[in-house]
């Protein structure tokens, strides 16, 4: 099967591949601009993207901003044209300071979850910037698209549907996990999403591709998934463990060594499920809660005083390679990791007819 193009508008992947973003610091710059020079597009998370920065502890949410400009512009250069986007998520303090600062930066897309972007089209008013909610489920799905059609006479220039499968923190409660943990049920979820894409893009007479996330590891998950009626696929886990990835190595060897059984729907601080790798901190923190230090400005419903322990520091010990003391986020297929590779052998095994 030869693959086609992921076409945004203007804007053309010649592989139809979207490297998921991937925060606190997993994928940055390096990463993203590396998938972007593959001709897929390269995601930064912009989740405490300053962090090392030597004023983020006195000013994160400043410094972030600053970063933003800076990992945007580095990943361009790395890129040789191909696509630079954002991932920004909606629970962040201060989101529309971080949105407005991608697409002055002149990032090429804004994909936007963890909470519904209900003010996104407001925010890039005036930008070439294309933009693309993520939703896990038709309801979610039509209510953005139907409250952006409302107030803005504005269409998603893209949809990723994130399922189950994905890492971090899901889209869904306890129990939508369980029940859409079938397959077949989500794949019927999945089409009526793209049905009802398929529907607005008519009425606004422009093409809405569709992006489908969560569990898709190889060529053979891929086609899977373009099978259903999607234009492309989203992954994150497969790029942890390359070469490029902006992680310490000590974090990638925790996918290559992690057995299927350590992957675990855990409970997030901040109250939402996510997909882990189940370790000693996880154990510790299930006993006994921390003490929360400083705070870093991440969330906007974040209360220090009821929370377990900070996942801006759970985080950032992952990216640094402190994972005994980490929130060791990950997909479902993180288990499947044999070694480290570039995001050039990924690319060849992805489009190899």
């Amino acid at each position: 099967m030869e693959l086609k193009p992921l076409i945004i508008g203007d804007l053309v992947a010649k592989v139809p591949v979207i490297q998921g973003g991937m925060g606190v610091g997993i994928s940055l710059s390096k990463l993203a601009g590396a998938v972007a020079a593959e001709g897929g597009i390269g995601i930064i998370s912009t989740a405490q993207i300053g962090y090392q920065e030597p004023e983020f502890d006195e000013n994160p949410i400043e410094t972030n901003l600053k970063a933003i400009k800076k990992h945007i512009h580095k990943a361009k250069e790395i890129a040789h044209g191909g696509i630079v986007g954002v991932n920004i998520m909606v629970a962040t303090k201060r989101y529309e300071d971080y949105v407005k600062a991608a697409a002055k930066a002149g990032v090429d897309l804004i994909i936007s979850g963890a909470g519904l972007p209900t003010e996104l089209p407001k925010y890039i008013e005036g930008f070439k910037t294309k933009i693309a909610p993520i939703v896990s489920t038709f309801k979610s799905a039509n209510v953005i698209m139907k409250l952006w059609d409302r107030k803005y006479n504005y269409a998603p220039d893209l949809v990723v549907i994130e399922g189950p499968q994905a890492g971090g923190h899901l889209g869904f409660s306890v129990d939508q996990l369980e029940y859409f943990s079938n397959q077949e049920i989500y794949e019927e979820e999945i089409k009526k999403i793209v049905e009802l894409t398929s529907s607005y893009a008519q009425k606004y007479n422009k093409n809405i591709p569709v992006v489908a996330a969560g569990g898709i590891y190889d060529r053979k998950d891929m086609l899977h998934y373009l099978d259903l009626g999607v234009d492309g696929v989203q992954m994150g886990t497969r790029f942890v463990t390359t070469y490029e990835c902006d992680a310490d190595e000590k974090y990638k060897e925790t996918y290559i060594k992690s057995k299927k059984e350590d992957i675990q729907i855990v409970k997030s601080p901040v109250g939402m499920p996510g997909r882990a790798i189940r370790n000693s901190f996880l154990e510790k923190k299930e006993k006994e809660p921390g003490k929360i230090g400083k705070c870093h400005q991440c969330l906007e419903k974040c209360n220090p005083s009821k929370i377990p322990y900070c996942i801006t520091d759970a985080l950032l010990n992952a990216a640094r390679g402190n994972v005994e003391d980490a929130l060791l986020f990950c997909g479902s297929n993180a288990y499947r990791a044999e070694r480290l590779e570039h995001v050039s052998d990924i690319f060849r095994e992805l489009t190899q007819n």
